[in-house]
């Protein structure tokens, strides 16, 4: 992933010495099994583990010769440690290291993935709750619906994002596993002993039936659970980008002293993270649809899916990590303008109420179909004359509502009376 959207926590855990160190200790751990079994001399663990990690340019340069990142890796750590070398990487093949190592930086993805959807959760949460009575316009195909409140909508997010907290935790479940199990995985010249310590000493479950290879079903559930997080993000930045709308102006982006929304045009404010949240999300499903083809290979193992996930692992962890950051501060410091809100819900002349008044009109034992064509009748009047439709019923002596039945019809009350179980669920959630 390039540099502009790699936050320092995840990058940490991608980067390319990060990842050779973690191979150290999986050599490292194999052999300190290996000497209990009392398979290698005393003290080749402690050589080894005491060695300098070979550095990733060291790597380069010797793969140009092999041809293969981990036997040069390999060769090197035997050179750092010259009376362990001819113990180095004793009975495994490439993926015991490769695997495991992937499974490592795994779990600290997801753990970190973890805590900062617990803080997207705890943000949007309270945000729900502090608009719980900012009334505004429902739409359903961009067009005005039911009344709602921000904190409603705001709601639905908090409880999508524990929903993906869930899908997270389950995956990295999944793919916080490793396997020191040899070539084609049969334990043919590494006990099971060896499997066992690596990855007690590493925090990794075991694969329990191997091939060459960690199933890449695990991975794919990883990168799945991502896109789906990821989906969440653009839903939300695509709801903000919709409220910012000239037109609309109830939600806005915060906006930096200094920041210039346009390089031509000095008024503009535009919704620039939200646009590119959504822009990001369309990578993840990307790796996702490579995680699921990564799932077939041939036999025990080729490695087709190799350097796929040489790309897609790391760039779908630092990728959502970005997003996570960015949309938890800009919900923190999310725009809401409540005054505008209200406005928008005055403008629509009480169209918004119009089931109110369907329903008011069955209670009162008219016909569905005859209550619907009054109240729809009514609502075109107003929407091409510019009248209220409160005004309207009020003078069809067809529809004969009372005035209090036309007060409760028209309440914002009613949202509330109805709602407050959201917000009651809401405040009990734990993650």
């Amino acid at each position: 992933m390039i540099e502009r959207y790699t936050l320092p926590e995840m990058g940490r855990i991608w980067s390319d010495q990060r990842r050779l160190e973690v191979w150290k200790d999986v050599e490292t751990l194999a052999l300190e099994a290996w000497q209990r079994l009392g398979r290698v001399p005393g003290g080749v663990a402690e050589a080894v583990s005491a060695a300098d990690c070979p550095t990733p340019e060291q790597v380069r340069v010797r793969e140009e010769v092999t041809n293969h990142d981990l036997a040069a890796f390999v060769d090197l750590l035997g050179e750092a440690a010259p009376a362990a070398a001819g113990w180095v990487h004793y009975g495994l093949t490439s993926s015991d290291v490769l695997d495991t190592a992937s499974g490592v930086a795994l779990a600290e993805s997801s753990s970190l993935l973890l805590d900062c959807l617990h803080a997207l959760f705890e943000v949007v949460r309270g945000q729900a709750l502090e608009h719980e009575h900012s009334y505004m316009i429902g739409r359903t195909h961009g067009i005005w619906a039911e009344p709602t409140s921000f904190g409603f909508k705001l709601a639905g997010w908090a409880f999508e994002v524990a929903r993906d907290h869930s899908r997270i935790d389950r995956a990295r479940r999944a793919v916080a596993v490793g396997k020191i199990s040899g070539a084609v995985g049969t334990y043919a010249h590494l006990p099971p002993e060896i499997e066992r310590h690596v990855c007690e000493a590493l925090g990794l479950g075991i694969e329990p039936a191997s091939t060459q290879v960690v199933a890449r079903d695990r991975h794919a559930e990883y990168l799945q659970a991502i896109a789906l997080t990821g989906a969440t993000v653009e839903r939300m930045a695509t709801e903000i980008r919709h409220l910012q709308r000239s037109e609309v102006g109830e939600v806005m982006e915060p906006f930096s002293a200094g920041q210039k929304g346009s390089s031509a045009m000095p008024h503009k404010r535009n919704p620039i993270l939200s646009e590119r949240l959504t822009g990001m999300a369309r990578l993840l499903r990307g790796y996702a649809q490579v995680g699921l083809d990564n799932v077939a290979l041939w036999h025990e193992r080729d490695i087709s899916h190799s350097s796929a996930e040489r790309v897609v692992l790391p760039d779908a962890s630092i990728v959502l990590h970005y997003m996570l950051v960015k949309l938890t501060g800009l919900i923190e410091r999310l725009v809401v303008d409540t005054s505008r809100m209200r406005a928008n819900l005055e403008a629509t002349r009480g169209l918004v109420f119009s089931q109110s008044a369907l329903l008011a009109l069955v209670d009162s034992g008219m016909s569905r179909d005859q209550a619907y064509r009054i109240v729809q009748r009514n609502s075109m009047t107003a929407w091409d004359s510019g009248r209220s439709l409160r005004d309207l019923l009020a003078e069809d002596p067809e529809a004969g509502l009372s005035g209090e039945m036309l007060e409760a019809c028209f309440s914002l009350e009613r949202v509330h009376d109805s709602a407050h179980v959201v917000f009651e669920r809401l405040r009990s959630l734990e993650l």
